[in-house]
């Protein structure tokens, strides 16, 4: 049976897709922090190969976008569901479920990881659990030695961006097929900007999977990147409604 334009998706369907694709972010993300360099496995190493790691995160929300966007809207990330539903994008009722499946989806991932570390070279795990497991932080889990404040300002500032490029481009009347191409180029920027500072978090499931296994350093600070992305990300969704969502009144004809 062929598939009907205007069939819609079910929660389950949707909450599943949200899963998937979470876990590939994290994964390929995640992942790609992990094995491409020992900055995020060995303590005080300067080798960090930041594109690559902005390229990984980029290109898996792009996949993501195209293989799971049309059943879910592609959100992989509590902040964007949070700023899509404040935007009117998607019903507040659906948020827990999308949330939920986000979190398990990207804690699977990161245990996936740990598993496959547990089969690595000798002290490849703990060196990387010691060095945080590629999670964010401030002060002496910066990559750059950046304090809580700058970490709090990027988090703001970049996730609302991020929203403003995915209301944009997704937009009903105004969205472009390209929606995921860009949205993915932005959070490679996003990556590129902010790595030295945090180590870029713009999503709380991805904090809240690398810190799991990072230690009490980032599981202590984890709280910034659960808070402020989420702040900038609902900013954004009600500022987008409010300045580009808006419909002139028509003059009343005589």
């Amino acid at each position: 049976m062929s598939d009907s334009p205007s069939a819609v998706p079910t929660l389950g369907a949707k909450i599943a897709a949200e899963a998937f694709g979470t876990f590939l972010l994290v994964f390929g993300g995640v992942g790609t922090a992990l094995f491409a360099s020992n900055h995020f496995t060995d303590p005080g190493a300067n080798s960090a190969v930041y594109v690559a790691v902005a390229l990984a995160f980029g290109l898996t929300v792009v996949v993501g976008a195209y293989a799971f966007g049309p059943i879910s809207g592609g959100h992989f990330n509590p902040a964007v569901t949070l700023g899509a539903a404040a935007a009117g994008r998607i019903s507040w009722r659906d948020v827990v479920p999308y949330i939920i499946a986000q979190v398990i989806g990207g804690v699977v991932a990161s245990t996936a990881l740990v598993l496959i570390g547990t089969f690595g070279p000798e002290g490849w795990l703990s060196g990387a659990q010691d060095a945080g497991f590629a999670s964010n932080g401030w002060g002496e889990h910066s990559p750059g030695g950046f304090g809580m404040f700058a970490a709090i300002t990027v988090e703001i500032i970049l996730t609302a961006f991020f929203l403003f490029v995915i209301l944009g481009t997704t937009h009903a009347k105004r969205g472009t097929p390209f929606a995921g191409l860009a949205i993915g180029l932005t959070l490679t920027l996003i990556h590129l900007i902010s790595i030295p500072v945090d180590n870029t978090s713009v999503n709380p499931a991805r904090s809240i999977a690398a810190a799991i296994y990072g230690g009490v350093g980032p599981l202590s600070q984890l709280w910034v990147f659960l808070v402020f992305p989420v702040v900038g990300a609902m900013i954004a969704g009600f500022a987008y409604k409010a300045l580009f969502d808006a419909t002139a009144k028509q003059p009343k004809q005589l």
